[in-house]
């Protein structure tokens, strides 16, 4: 029987995508409590008043923090996922790829089509 030991929590953070979404996921959280703890400074529309007047405050507070958490955690690390593509520190808009070689234009023709100032982007007529 082989012997099987679970993954620790350090050897998990040596996973270069598990440690991004875990940042990711730590700073939604960070955004979360910050945001629940504003509106109760706040108390907009006597929020405050209204949570710590129940008998059970502590699951109000809990259900509302838990929403946001899910919420800008989530946004967090799909952020951070999305933002994978743009590694060179700069980011490039779409832009169609013209298929030359089956076309017969050569590179300069297609260099000319795609740079040529003032044009406007090619449109479809049905």
């Amino acid at each position: 029987m082989p012997d099987h030991q679970p993954q620790s929590t350090r050897a998990l953070l040596r996973i270069p995508l598990f440690r991004l979404l875990a940042i990711n996921l730590a700073i939604g959280a960070c955004a979360a409590a910050l945001l629940v703890g504003g509106l109760l400074w706040l108390n907009p529309r006597h929020l405050r008043e209204l949570i710590f007047a129940d008998r059970a405050p502590g699951v109000a507070l809990l259900l509302l923090l838990a929403s946001f958490l899910i919420t800008f955690g989530s946004a967090a690390m799909g952020s951070a996922i999305m933002a994978q593509g743009a590694q060179g520190g700069h980011q490039q808009g779409w832009r169609p790829r013209l298929a030359t070689r089956h076309a017969g234009i050569d590179a300069a023709h297609t260099h000319a089509l795609r740079y040529a100032p003032g044009r406007m982007a090619p449109t479809l007529l049905l």
